[in-house]
């Protein structure tokens, strides 16, 4: 017999069997330790869609982590630490969007300070021509004109070079000039 993780696994014991002890394993442990698991989660957790994602990431963790997976009554002990570290990840989780969440109202706070005149200076025509732009032409076009990327920012942000940029720029203002016309736009 050779050591397999925690249990025994004979020497002549085919991928097959081995494949089937393991789920065994599992399945045991899941079919003797779910309900505790669950109640623990509802416990400590601020809802119940949080405790059902815990217990769903403990037992994925004992699933992936079986050679680890006490059996018997030691894998209640060891599901109870997964679920618990499994808790503290959710927590600082939570913690970390709250953060950023404060961090982008901030921010929010900060560019409507300094954001130019709301565009109810835009007359309708214009705005009308710009919706009738392919998706892509407002997108180039309003990284240029209202966030004041150049073209090579915008090349970063699009995934393509410079001057491909600079081409469909070009193109996406002609098309955006051809608009205002045909809405009797000039000036």
């Amino acid at each position: 017999m050779r050591m397999a993780g925690r249990g025994m696994v004979a020497a002549g014991e085919t991928t097959r069997a081995g494949a089937a002890r393991r789920r065994a394993v599992f399945e045991d442990a899941y079919a003797a330790n779910y309900q505790l698991i669950l109640a623990y989660a509802l416990r400590r957790a601020p809802t119940p869609d949080d405790a059902a994602d815990v217990v769903a990431e403990t037992f994925l963790t004992a699933w992936r982590r079986l050679d680890d997976v006490p059996e018997g009554p030691a894998a209640r002990l060891w599901l109870y630490g997964v679920a618990r570290l499994v808790l503290a990840n959710q927590q600082r989780a939570r913690r970390r969007r709250e953060r950023l969440g404060e961090r982008l109202q901030s921010a929010a706070a900060r560019a409507e300070a300094v954001r130019p005149p709301d565009d109810a200076a835009v007359p309708d025509a214009v705005r009308a021509a710009f919706r009738r732009l392919r998706p892509d032409d407002q997108e180039i076009l309003t990284l240029v004109a209202v966030e004041g990327l150049t073209a090579a920012e915008v090349g970063q942000v699009l995934g393509c070079s410079g001057v491909a940029v600079r081409v469909r720029l070009h193109r996406a203002r002609s098309r955006f000039a051809r608009e205002l016309a045909s809405a009797g736009v000039t000036g």
